[in-house]
C-alpha cells in the first residue's frame, strides 16, 4: 500500500468513526415505541419530518419515568411516551380548560387525546384539563415537555410566561428535564411572532426558561432547516412540516 493509500485509508476510518459517534444508537424503550403497532398510518407518515426516535432519544426518557406533556394536540407523542415509559410509567396529557368567557360550542381541545386514554393500549396515559395559569400535576414528574406549542404560551389571554414557568420548575421532580421543541423565528425577534407566524425565536425562549431557575443542558438541530426563511406563517402549505425547529433542554437543579 503506498504511502497515500494509507493516508485515505485513515482518514475514511476517522470519518466511519466520527459517523458511528455521531449515530447514536437509540434506547430500546424508544425504538419500541416508535415500532408500536397500534400507532396510527397518520402519525407514522409524519416519522420522516419530525423524527421521533431521536428525539424521544435526546430527552433521555426512561421506562418507568412520569411524564406530563403539554397541550398535546392530536396525540402523536402521547401515543410515543406512552409505550416509551412503560406500564410502570405514566403520561399526563396537560390540556387547558375551556375560558370562563368562551362560547358554548367552543370545540373540546382533549377531545382526541381522551380517545387515547380510552384506548386499553395507552391505559398509563391521563387527561388532565386545568387553566393553563394554575398549571399542575397529579405528582411531581421526570419530564414536562411541549412540542410546537411554547409560542402560544405568550398568546393566552391573562397568562405571565414568566409564572407559567415557575409552575413547570415546581412540577418536576429534582433533577426533572424541561423540553421545548418549538418553530424557530428570525434571529432577535424575541416573541414577535407568536400570534401571526407561530414561530419564537429560541433565544428568547432560552432567556424565559433559565428565568424560572432551570440550567441549561443542551440544544439539538435535529429537526433545523437551514432552507427554511422564517419569514412564513408555519401552516403555509409552503413549509407546513417542514420549517426550522429547535429543541432545548433544561434541567431543574437537584439529585
Amino acid at each position: 500500500m503506498t504511502h497515500h493509500s494509507i493516508i485515505l485509508a485513515v482518514a475514511a476510518t476517522s470519518m466511519f468513526t466520527a459517523a458511528c459517534a455521531l449515530a447514536a444508537p437509540v434506547p430500546g424503550n424508544i425504538a419500541a415505541a416508535v415500532a408500536d403497532a397500534n400507532r396510527p398510518d397518520a402519525d407514522k407518515q409524519r416519522d420522516a419530518n419530525r423524527k421521533p426516535a431521536e428525539t424521544l432519544a435526546f430527552t433521555g426518557v426512561k421506562q418507568g419515568a412520569l411524564v406530563a406533556e403539554l397541550i398535546p394536540g392530536g396525540g402523536y407523542f402521547t401515543r410515543l411516551f406512552s409505550k416509551a415509559v412503560g406500564s410502570k410509567g405514566h403520561v399526563y396529557a396537560l390540556v387547558p380548560a375551556p375560558l370562563a368567557d368562551a362560547p358554548a360550542d367552543v370545540p373540546d381541545f382533549a377531545a382526541r387525546v381522551k380517545v387515547i386514554a380510552a384506548d386499553p393500549n395507552y391505559a398509563n396515559v391521563s387527561v388532565v384539563v386545568e387553566p393553563f395559569s394554575q398549571l399542575a400535576v397529579p405528582a411531581p414528574v421526570d419530564l414536562v415537555w411541549t412540542s410546537q406549542n411554547y409560542h402560544d404560551l405568550h398568546n393566552f389571554p391573562g397568562l405571565d410566561v414568566g409564572v407559567f414557568n415557575k409552575m413547570v420548575f415546581d412540577d418536576l421532580k429534582p433533577g426533572g428535564i424541561y423540553l421545548v421543541l418549538d418553530h424557530a423565528a428570525e434571529p432577535g425577534a424575541g416573541a414577535r411572532d407568536t400570534k401571526t407566524l407561530h414561530r419564537i425565536d429560541p433565544d428568547s425562549v432560552k432567556k424565559e426558561v433559565l428565568a424560572a431557575g432551570f440550567v441549561f443542558v443542551g440544544s439539538s438541530d435535529l429537526l433545523g432547516r437551514p432552507d427554511d426563511s422564517h419569514s412564513q406563517k408555519v401552516f403555509d402549505p409552503a413549509v407546513r412540516g417542514k420549517t426550522d425547529q429547535f429543541i432545548l433542554k433544561f434541567r431543574k437543579p437537584g439529585k
